[in-house]
This record gives C-alpha cells, sequence and structure tokens, in this order.
C-alpha cells in the first residue's frame, strides 16, 4: 500500500540555532530538540542526562498519604493483604513489583490476577469473594479499579478495603476506596499524567518506602519491571516514563531480576542490550500470552521467583504458550484476510466488521491489529463470548477518533469501553449486523480520504554527508524512543543507486541498498521492499525514508540506514 510522507515543519528558527551553537550540534539535532518542547541548555542536560533526582514527589499524587496509612495500619495489625492487578504486562508487571517490594516487610501477603475468560478485564467479584474467603481485608488494586465503584462498594460492605493504583481516565464518580491514586483524576495536581499502571504502583511503593525510612535503592532495583510496562503498555517516553524506562533498561542490561533474564534468555535478547523496541516485541508479547492462552498468574510466578532455576522453567513454559499464541493469531488473521479477499463488497468499505464464533478471545485484540495494517481502516473483530454474547476489540488508523465511532453506534452494544485508537466492545448477536451497517455509515461519514492513507512522519530532510559518527552518537542519547519521543525518521533527496543494490533474503522479499549523494555511500537494509529494486536499479535519482541504525558485522560496527520507504518522483 503506497504510504504518504508527511514531512514536519521546521521548528522555531532563532531557538534551533541558539540550541546548535549552545550544544555543539547540528541544525538538524537542534530541530529534533525544539521539536520535543527543549529549547535551552539545561533542558537538553535533563533530557541527555536522565537523573533519578528528577522524580517527582509521590506525596503530590492525591490520595497518596491515605495510602500509606492504610498500607501501615494493615502491616501494623497483622492484616491478610492482596496484591490485583490486571491480565496484561502492564498489570502483571505492577503486582510483581508491589508484591516482591511488600513481601520484604509483610509476611501475610498474596497476589491475585483475574481470569481473562471467566472474570474480563479489572477487578471482578470472583476475586473479592477469594479475598473474603482468605480473611485479607486490604486489597491492592493495581492497572485497573478506577472504575469499579460497585464492586468496591460490595467489598467495603464486607469488610474489605481497596487502595487504587490505576491510571486509566476516571469516571464521573470515583470509588469509595480507602484511597484512590491515579494522576488523571481532575483535582490530582501530580505534574506527571503519563505512568502506566505499574509506575503509579511504584510511586506508592516510593512513598511507603519514604515513610517507612527505606533506602531508596530498594524500590529502585524494581525499575527494570517499570521499563518493561512502560514500554508495553505504550505510554509517553516524556518526563518522567523518561527517567524510569531509562534506568529500568539500564537494570536489565546489567543486574535484571530472574524472571527478565530469562525471558530474555527466551527471546534470544542476551547478546546485546536491550531496548524499548525489543520489550514491545519480544518481551510483552510472551508475558501477554500467558493470559491469551493460559492463566497471567504464570507471567507474575516467573517475575517474582527469587530462583533462576525456576525462572527458566516458567519462562521456556511461556514461551511455549506464546508460540501456540503466534499459531493461532497467524491462523484467524489468514482466516480473516481470506474473507476480505474472497468479497468485493468488504473489499470496498471504509471499516472491517468480522465476527466468527471459534475465534479465541485471547487473540482478536492481536488480529485487529494487523488487519489494520494490511486494510489502513477502522477494524473490528469480534468472537463469541459468555452468556450468548458476542465481544471484541476495535483497532483505528491515525488521527481517526475509533471511540467516538463506537460510542456514536452504542445504542446496540451491551457495553464497550476503550479510546481513540483501540477500543473493546460487547453486544447481543441478534445485533451484529445493524452493528456491522452503523459503524460503516458513521466512519464513512467522518472519516477522511487522507485518514484512509497510511502515513510516515518525517522529522527532517537531510543531505547523507550530514550523517557521521559524531551525529548518530548524539542521535542516540535521544533514546529511549517511544510514543511523543519516537525514533527520528528522515528524508534523503535525489539519492542514486551505485549498482550494488539487490535483493536478499532466503525468499527474496528484501532489499539491500548501497546509494550514493554527492560523494557520501551508505548501505541499508529494506525489509520487505524487493520490489522496489527495479526502481532503483536505472541509477536515476530516488527519495528514500529512513531511520539510521548500526550494523554489527563480523567484529566491526557501521552506520546503516533501516529504509522505511522509497519513491521516485
Amino acid at each position: 500500500m503506497e504510504k504518504k510522507w508527511v514531512i514536519k515543519a521546521p521548528g522555531n528558527t532563532e531557538k534551533i540555532d541558539k540550541l546548535a551553537r549552545e550544544l555543539s550540534i547540528s541544525k538538524t539535532l537542534a530541530n529534533l530538540l525544539v521539536y520535543r518542547n527543549i529549547s535551552t541548555f539545561d533542558e537538553a542536560k535533563h533530557f541527555f542526562r536522565p537523573s533519578l533526582n528528577d522524580l517527582h514527589d509521590p506525596f503530590i499524587m492525591k490520595g497518596m498519604s491515605q495510602a500509606v496509612n492504610r498500607l501501615n495500619t494493615a502491616i501494623k495489625n497483622n492484616e491478610k493483604i492482596l496484591v490485583y492487578g490486571d491480565y496484561d504486562v502492564d498489570g502483571t508487571t505492577s503486582v510483581a513489583l508491589v508484591y516482591s517490594y511488600l513481601s520484604k516487610y509483610h509476611g501475610d501477603i498474596d497476589y491475585y490476577v483475574p481470569d481473562r475468560y471467566e472474570e474480563g478485564y479489572g477487578i471482578s467479584y470472583k476475586s473479592i469473594e477469594y479475598a473474603k474467603e482468605k480473611n485479607q481485608t486490604l486489597i491492592i488494586a493495581l492497572d485497573c479499579g478506577i472504575k469499579a465503584n460497585e464492586k468496591i462498594a460490595y467489598a467495603k460492605k464486607i469488610g474489605i478495603d481497596y487502595i487504587i493504583c490505576d491510571h486509566h481516565l476516571p469516571g464521573n464518580e470515583i470509588p469509595d476506596a480507602a484511597a484512590v491514586l491515579d494522576p488523571k483524576q481532575d483535582d490530582c495536581k501530580y505534574p506527571y499524567k503519563g505512568l502506566s499502571g505499574c509506575g503509579v504502583g511504584f510511586k506508592f511503593m516510593q512513598a511507603f518506602s519514604v515513610v517507612n525510612n527505606i533506602a531508596a535503592t530498594e524500590i529502585y532495583d524494581l525499575l527494570d519491571l517499570v521499563a518493561v510496562s512502560i514500554a508495553s503498555d505504550i505510554v509517553p517516553l516524556t518526563g518522567e516514563n523518561r527517567v524510569l524506562a531509562y534506568y529500568g533498561l539500564k537494570k536489565i542490561n546489567t543486574n535484571a531480576t530472574h524472571g527478565i533474564r530469562a525471558l530474555r534468555d527466551v527471546s534470544g535478547t542476551l547478546k546485546t542490550d536491550i531496548t524499548i523496541s525489543d520489550i514491545v516485541f519480544k518481551i510483552g508479547p510472551r508475558i501477554n500470552a500467558a493470559g491469551r492462552i493460559d492463566s497471567a498468574r504464570n507471567a507474575v510466578d516467573l517475575l517474582v521467583t527469587k530462583n533462576y532455576t525456576d525462572a527458566e522453567l516458567l519462562a521456556n513454559k511461556i514461551d511455549s504458550i506464546n508460540t501456540a499464541r503466534q499459531e493461532i493469531d497467524h491462523d484467524i488473521t489468514e482466516s480473516a484476510l481470506n474473507t476480505i479477499a474472497s468479497s468485493e463488497e468488504l473489499i470496498n468499505k471504509k471499516t472491517t466488521v468480522l465476527y466468527n464464533p471459534e475465534w479465541s478471545k485471547g487473540v482478536i485484540g492481536i488480529v485487529a491489529s494487523r488487519l489494520t495494517e494490511t486494510y489502513y481502516r477502522p477494524t473490528v473483530i469480534l468472537t463469541k463470548s459468555d452468556e450468548g454474547m458476542i465481544s471484541g476489540s476495535a483497532r483505528s488508523v491515525m488521527g481517526y477518533n475509533l471511540y467516538e465511532a463506537v460510542d456514536a453506534c452504542s445504542h446496540l452494544l451491551e457495553g464497550f469501553g476503550g479510546h481513540m485508537y483501540a477500543a473493546g466492545l460487547t453486544l447481543k448477536e441478534e445485533n451484529l449486523e445493524k452493528f456491522t451497517q452503523c459503524f460503516e455509515k458513521y466512519v464513512s461519514e467522518t472519516i477522511t480520504d487522507e485518514q484512509l492513507v497510511p502515513q510516515i512522519i518525517v522529522d527532517s530532510i537531510v543531505d547523507l554527508d550530514e550523517i557521521d559518527e559524531k551525529f548518530y552518537r548524539i542521535l542516540k542519547q535521544f533514546a529511549p524512543f517511544g510514543p511523543d519521543n519516537m525514533r527520528p525518521i528522515f528524508v534523503s533527496r535525489d539519492v542514486k543507486d551505485t549498482g550494488y543494490s539487490k535483493v536478499v533474503g532466503k525468499d527474496e522479499t528484501h532489499l539491500k541498498v548501497n546509494i550514493k549523494q554527492n560523494n557520501k555511500v551508505f548501505n541499508g537494509i529494506a525489509f520487505g521492499m524487493a520490489d522496489k529494486y527495479k526502481l532503483i536499479a536505472d541509477k536515476t535519482p530516488f527519495d528514500i525514508c529512513f531511520n539510521i541504525d548500526e550494523n554489527n558485522f563480523m567484529g566491526r560496527t557501521t552506520l546503516q540506514l533501516s529504509v522505511k520507504d522509497i519513491k521516485k518522483d
């Protein structure tokens, strides 16, 4: 599918020039900083040199004093405590962090992760009954709970208190819990709103350590879990998250907890320093797979284990589960693509809505994402749910508000939730056709033709001779990369093939490029772009869009281009 290149307008020229002089860097690099709202030497220093001293005082967060007081009371009175979290990566890392930390200071502590199929997302009545049976009087809910008003009210009625640590948008009414920690509460003055659920749990334990005079290094020792949550939950890589991720990655690469190290081993990421991207594509999916196919408790068991032999066994088990997950989502994706390809009506729509009662509920979100990549339009994938219902996952395209589209059809739904780019929904089977028509109608009337074309956001146009070792050395310091701090993408105009570009790979689907501009020659790899070879082989000028990476081969490291697209006027 043809991609549209959207080249950002340059930032403020005066700020760029000043920053380039002060930092002795190129204007291209200074422009990248200005894009990130960095325009002074001190701001650049904090950006390039993250410090744990830059973390905010946890007590600025609304409810923190109440949360620590309730936890200290529970420990003093030898109450039984249950640590509860969602079944995804953010939830399981949250549970692992709080449980691992508190179990050193309180003996009677347990953890619970809901079953995706039996209990669904968030706090469940089944978990409350579990706590009641175990005489647990305090539940710390992580990465969920901010809208669980009725369930928390029920728990309170039977003598169970909640401390909520969430990062999702609250509803109109805040649950009546012993304490509620959520920086997105309207009246919460906490200066950083982008924390992950595990990040909120970290701030809670940070505050607990302050009140109880515990060395900060003890909670910092669990930052690898926070980094995994930040990467996997796709929260902004700015501000406090940047600091937490920076030091969390250092922990992963030098002295990771047993569980994370074992996951690195089975995912093949032990030999080089791990990045946010490695977590997103190799570590996170394995943790998620535990809850998609089996029980997410397996993931927490792995992340809290204090024995590397046990960690290896659990990591191998989760890796096998992930392999099964990959096979299932591959088969469902192929089935869904074949369904669309065999119907001209489906091909020509501006949405995709597909239902199959046999599809696995645990992977339909992944399938929705894959179909969105292929057809690039708002997509809903549905399967059979409990009690005769249909439930599914929806995904959107850049710039289009999926939540509003689903909300426009809410009169046909039993329930839904989500945000601009992803949503979950439940409906009765008899309303499926009406929902499909309603969704297609609303999207067709509100989406623009431009939004139905995939875009590559380009940071800057550069000449190849500007890219040297110093340029890349500074560029690397922009990491960790992620939302709101994406790896910069560049375009070079009027480059030519040297004659050494070639199609590569076992199935000959990739393109290895060797290009020149003026007197500068660069190698690059363009995955899945073998079809572009004929475009460049005639040695006439073309434009190339790329990231800059390193290539390590036979002990020699060189710069190379990671090609995103190639175009010719």
